[in-house]
């Protein structure tokens, strides 16, 4: 396997982790709040006030945020993404000592 083929491999390999991750999360939020139901409602966990409903929709944030992480960010800010950027600072850092080689070249002697 060539290094191209073994980069796409890997990419491949570390999206379906992500997104085995996030259906592991989304499995646990469902039986999580479910759990926070049967403890405030049927166990009688502090039964007066509807807690559940507040872990759960924050459960439900968190969740919210891993799938924007796993599906919008992760897939646009890659390696390809990140060797991009890479090349683009490397060429305006290049640009740069360039520019200040040239200023020292036509730069005046010092005058004694």
């Amino acid at each position: 396997m060539d290094n191209n083929q073994h980069e796409l491999y890997e990419y491949a390999r570390d999206r379906i982790k992500q997104k085995k991750q996030l259906s592991i999360h989304l499995i646990l939020l469902v039986i999580g709040s479910l759990f926070l139901f049967v403890a405030n409602k049927w166990l009688s966990f502090y039964p007066e006030v509807n807690w559940w409903i507040w872990t759960s929709t924050i459960w439900v944030f968190i969740f919210f945020f891993h799938t924007v992480k796993v599906f919008i960010t992760d897939s646009f800010m890659n390696k390809n993404w990140e060797r991009a950027q890479i090349d683009k600072l490397m060429l305006k850092q290049a640009k740069k000592i360039e520019q200040l080689n040239n200023d020292l070249e036509n730069a005046k002697p010092p005058v004694k």
